[in-house]
C-alpha cells in the first residue's frame, strides 16, 4: 500500500491535470499501484472536488464490455463518482475548451428511489431503481497519449468528465435494445447487451463493488451502467444517442 502522503500527491497530480487541461504521464511510470491504492487516490481526488463545493450525484461503471476487460486483462468492472458539476442538461452546451481529449459514449442511466446501504447484505439495488433513461457520458482521460493501466483509470475517477441524461421512464427490461450514437459526422451502432450482456447485470456488479469499497448509494442518485457502443471523439456540433424504445439524449460541443 502507498502512503497517505503519496496518495495525496497523486491525487493532486490528477486534479491539476484536469483543471489545467495538461495531460500527465501514467502513474505507473513512477509508482506500483494496487487496486486498493488506486481507489484511495480516487477518493482523495473526489474529495478535492467536494472541498470546492461539488456535490455527489451518483456513480458510473467502467470496463463493462467483456472485450475491454479482456483487452485490459481484468475480470472486474470499475466504479467512479459523479458530481453536480459534471451534469450537462439534455440538449445543452458543453465547452470543449475545458477538456483534454474528450470522447463520448451512449449509456443506460438508472435512478435510485431510496438509499442502498452497501454494508447491509440484504439491501437490494435493483429494487431501489425507480426510473431509467438514455444517457451520454463524456470521458476524458487525463493521461498523456492515452497510455494508462487499469489502476491508472481507477485513480483518475474512471476518466469521468461530464454526463447528460435524457427523459426518465419507468423501470423496464433493457436487454438487447438497439443503440445509435452520432457525433458530428461519425456514427456508432450497438446494443445494450454490450453492457455485461444486459445492463441490469451492471447493477449486480455495482452492488458487490460498493459493498467492498463502502460506497454509499443515496436516493435520487444516478447510476451510469456502461457504454453500449464504442466511444467516439466528442467534437463541435451535435452529439446524440438513441436507445430503441427508451428515447434519445443530446449534447452540443461548443
Amino acid at each position: 500500500m502507498i502512503t497517505e502522503e503519496t496518495t495525496a500527491a497523486l491525487a493532486d497530480r490528477l486534479d491539476t491535470a484536469r483543471t489545467t487541461r495538461t495531460a500527465t504521464p501514467s502513474l505507473a511510470d513512477t509508482h506500483s499501484l494496487h487496486v486498493d491504492d488506486a481507489y484511495a487516490v480516487q477518493r482523495a481526488l473526489v474529495a478535492r472536488r467536494r472541498a470546492r463545493g461539488e456535490r455527489l450525484t451518483g456513480v458510473k461503471l467502467g470496463f463493462t464490455s467483456e472485450a475491454k476487460m479482456a483487452q485490459m486483462g481484468v475480470s472486474e468492472v470499475i466504479v467512479g463518482r459523479l458530481t453536480d458539476a459534471m451534469r450537462v442538461a439534455d440538449d445543452g452546451d458543453l465547452a470543449l475548451a475545458g477538456l483534454i481529449h474528450p470522447k463520448v459514449e451512449p449509456e443506460i442511466a438508472y435512478r435510485l428511489g431510496y438509499d442502498v446501504d452497501p454494508g447491509d447484505p440484504t439491501s437490494f439495488l435493483v429494487g431501489a431503481v425507480d426510473a431509467v433513461a438514455p444517457a451520454l457520458e463524456i470521458i476524458d482521460s487525463r493521461y498523456r497519449d492515452f497510455r494508462f493501466t487499469y489502476e491508472d483509470v481507477i485513480a483518475d475517477n474512471t476518466s469521468a468528465a461530464a454526463y447528460v441524461l435524457g427523459p426518465w421512464s419507468p423501470p423496464q427490461d433493457l436487454g438487447d435494445r438497439k443503440v445509435l450514437l452520432t457525433s458530428g459526422v461519425q456514427e456508432a451502432t450497438g446494443s445494450t447487451s454490450a453492457i455485461l450482456g444486459d445492463p441490469v447485470r451492471a447493477l449486480h456488479a455495482l452492488r458487490d463493488i460498493c459493498h467492498r469499497r463502502m460506497i454509499p448509494l443515496r436516493a435520487g442518485e444516478v447510476i451510469l451502467a456502461g457504454a453500449a457502443t464504442a466511444a467516439l471523439p466528442l467534437v463541435a456540433g451535435t452529439t446524440r444517442a438513441e436507445v430503441a424504445g427508451l428515447g434519445s439524449v443530446t449534447v452540443r460541443g461548443v
